[in-house]
């Protein structure tokens, strides 16, 4: 059961709990109303995907030393994941928006087609905003930094 201490693994899963946690009570804040959705979904503040992979490298950095080779493919694979989550899943979610207008605006058009179904429209909230990619790197380091503290010290 060496799975269960295992530091880099379990930094990198609390960070995405906390991460995806923390989304709930931030939303409740800045709009005075509960989605515990948030706690499943992708996107918002703050990136538990970026809380997981620098959570990950600080990890896997204090444990094999910053001069290591599973050191450096760690840092390689945070920095295209937290690419890719203010990049291209970003982007994604912008087209997402403007084709559900499109879909609202000629609704019309869609529901004189046989069987009257309702197009679903795509989910928006994919990726995160430079800001949130930030946040949610700072929370990954920190959470490993206090776990190895903690625990593995």
């Amino acid at each position: 059961m060496d799975i269960f201490i295992n530091y880099p693994l379990i930094a990198a899963l609390t960070s995405i709990l906390l991460a995806q946690f923390i989304k709930v009570p931030l939303h409740f804040v800045k709009n005075r109303s509960w989605n515990f959705g948030l706690a499943f979904s992708t996107g918002g503040m703050p990136s538990s995907h970026s809380a997981a992979v620098t959570s990950l490298s600080t990890a896997v950095g204090i444990y094999s030393g910053i001069s290591s080779v599973p050191f450096a493919i760690a840092v390689l694979f945070s920095a295209i994941i937290m690419f890719d989550a203010a990049g291209v899943r970003r982007y994604a979610g912008e087209h997402a928006v403007i084709l559900n207008r499109f879909i609202e605006e000629f609704q019309h058009l869609f529901q004189e087609q046989p069987g009257n179904q309702k197009i679903k429209v795509l989910k928006e909230l994919l990726g995160h905003r430079p800001i949130e990619v930030i946040v949610g790197g700072i929370l990954g380091i920190g959470i490993s930094l206090v776990l190895y503290a903690i625990y593995y010290r």
